[in-house]
């Protein structure tokens, strides 16, 4: 298991998709599945880049570990922002159409349909979502 913290910041969003872009890489992930876990690292490193600390500023911690066969990558976002579970909001009405729907919960509904799971934890003062793929 191979970690990063770094600063939750938008300009930081490149440095935490190399991290799991290499991780991935090493392990020989199918592309499509590092593929899919790109996308689903930039939706949640940006949404915490955007809102874990809003007005400031703070660190996130990412661990990515590639392992098992077949290859099942997990990645874990931890944050010290204010608690916020992004997977107990109730997922967008998409048969609506778009000026009926409420704003957001795209992001997090596109994660939860490319990953096998999905898992929010609050503890030891931190904001925590674990991804895994198989692939």
């Amino acid at each position: 298991m191979q970690q990063i913290t770094i600063p939750a910041t938008l300009d930081q969003l490149e440095t935490a998709l190399t991290f799991v872009r290499e991780q991935m890489q090493k392990a020989g992930c199918p592309a499509k599945t590092a593929g899919q876990m790109e996308l689903a690292v930039e939706e949640i490193f940006v949404n915490i880049a955007n809102y874990a600390y809003h007005p400031g500023q703070g660190p996130v911690s990412i661990t990515c570990e590639v392992k098992g066969e077949p290859l099942c990558a997990t990645v874990t976002f931890c944050d010290e922002g204010s608690p916020y579970d992004p997977l107990g909001r109730t997922d967008p009405d998409l048969t609506l159409d778009a000026e009926e729907r409420q704003i957001g919960g795209l992001g997090i509904l596109m994660v939860k349909k490319l990953m096998d799971e999905v898992i929010y934890e609050y503890r030891d003062g931190k904001n925590c979502l674990t991804m895994r793929k198989t692939g």
